[in-house]
């Protein structure tokens, strides 16, 4: 079997804690061979961990792709906006691309990367991850098998959960969509996907609502002070507090042994004193009333398809769980999806409900529910055996319509839920 070299473009908690262990689980298929991050010390930690040479250990993307090309493939994890700028070069390098979502909140930018990938003749996947959970591959051989007839309306949520959202979406790196990009693309350009994906269809239209309604400096109460260390008076009764999220927290905190994520965004090796030091001097200690954040904390998608059905979509951070539901409703009957417990429910009309345990198909539910490692190999194996992608597979032309959608739902909501054609989009992205 052929084994692939691998280049990491960007070590934070997708390159370093999620595709490089990769490496680890199909060592005969991969082998990473080059690296680049901004922060040193993930540098030289992958590396020990890895056997990556110091000659190929780089300060950026940018020193690594300035190199003679050191890898078959490149996985490129960098921050929203950063995403085309490099992978354009790397293609052009003559590496296949296994690529963070979002490509780009810029249209233009994906239509480039589109073009380049065609005329280098480049596999780019997008890491669309749950497509390839064991949760969702049976909802799609369901839903193909035609059990509940023809779809024609469809529900769905994804539930951000409120520490999530004041996490990533308010102090984190995607809280300013003026530097990364539009809450309903970076968060939902996985459910736009996914919605496409599963019922088969095109969209026709769309349009949508939503606002910062709570994360912004009118809402604070009394007594916040700009960071939660700082004799807070609201501390108290307040659910977003860093001290609550960080430390205490039984499902999150570092105290109740939580050193992965999202602690170890704060740290790289989080302990309940590097963390509480952190949140001292750090962005994730500042108050979420007080952040400089502009992305949505709630909005609504309705998405008219090309056959009249329709679908509706919710993004709320105000939950408690951290998780999708989706209800599919045909012709024949209809489907309950709940992926926070791992469970599908097919009710044919006029029979018994059936319901699935999803959890009893699979022995791996790690890392988005066990898509991380699928989407690796299974984009491994296109390579190393020469096929075409499967439909399954995220490439590039695949996910640019999810973004599409996206993006059109950002337009409408900032033009005060203007109906926005997807003609409008496409055709501002013709190749």
């Amino acid at each position: 079997m052929r084994q692939l070299r691998v280049a990491l473009a960007g070590l934070g908690s997708r390159g370093k804690d999620t595709y490089a262990k990769t490496a680890k689980l199909f060592p005969e298929k991969m082998k990473i061979t080059a690296i680049a991050d901004i922060d040193p010390d993930k540098v030289a930690e992958v590396a020990r961990e890895y056997g990556v040479p110091a000659e190929h250990c780089f300060s950026s993307a940018e020193e690594l792709l300035a190199q003679e090309k050191l890898a078959d493939v490149m996985f490129i994890t960098t921050q929203d906006r950063q995403h085309v700028g490099h992978a354009i070069p790397a293609l052009k390098k003559g590496y296949d691309l296994l690529l963070e979502k979002p490509v780009s909140p810029d249209l233009q930018e994906c239509r480039d990367l589109l073009k380049t990938a065609q005329e280098c003749g480049r596999k780019v996947v997008v890491c669309h991850v749950l497509r390839y959970t064991p949760f969702y591959t049976k909802l799609k051989e369901i839903l193909d098998a035609g059990r509940i007839g023809e779809t024609v309306t469809v529900m769905g949520i994804e539930n951000v959960g409120y520490w999530h959202q004041a996490h990533s979406f308010v102090r984190g790196n995607w809280r300013n969509s003026d530097t990364t990009s539009p809450m309903i693309l970076q968060k939902c350009c996985h459910d736009m996907d996914l919605l496409l994906w599963l019922t088969g269809k095109t969209a026709e239209s769309v349009t949508s609502y939503g606002s910062t309604y709570l994360f912004k400096e009118e809402m604070a109460p009394e007594g916040a002070a700009l960071r939660c260390m700082d004799g807070c008076a609201a501390k108290a009764e307040c659910p977003f507090d860093a001290e609550k999220i960080y430390l205490t927290n039984e499902k999150t905190g570092v105290e109740h042994g939580h050193t992965g994520w999202p602690c170890n965004v704060l740290t790289l090796h989080p302990t309940p004193e590097s963390v509480r030091e952190a949140i001292q001097k750090g962005p994730y200690g500042r108050c979420v009333y007080h952040c400089d954040n502009n992305v949505v904390d709630h909005q609504v998608v309705n998405i008219c398809m090309t056959d009249g059905s329709t679908i509706s979509f919710t993004m709320s951070g105000f939950t408690e769980k951290n998780s999708r539901y989706t209800k599919f409703m045909g012709t024949k009957g209809e489907i309950t999806a709940d992926l926070h417990e791992n469970t599908i429910e097919v009710q044919e009309f006029g029979k018994a409900p059936e319901i699935i345990d999803v959890s009893k198909l699979s022995d791996d539910f790690s890392g988005h529910a066990g898509g991380d490692n699928r989407m690796v190999e299974e984009f491994l194996d296109m390579l190393i055996e020469g096929k075409e992608p499967e439909k399954s597979m995220t490439t590039l032309e695949r996910s640019l319509e999810s973004h599409y959608i996206a993006l059109a739902a950002e337009r409408s909501r900032l033009e005060g839920g203007r109906v926005v054609k997807m003609s409008e989009m496409r055709e501002r992205n013709c190749v």
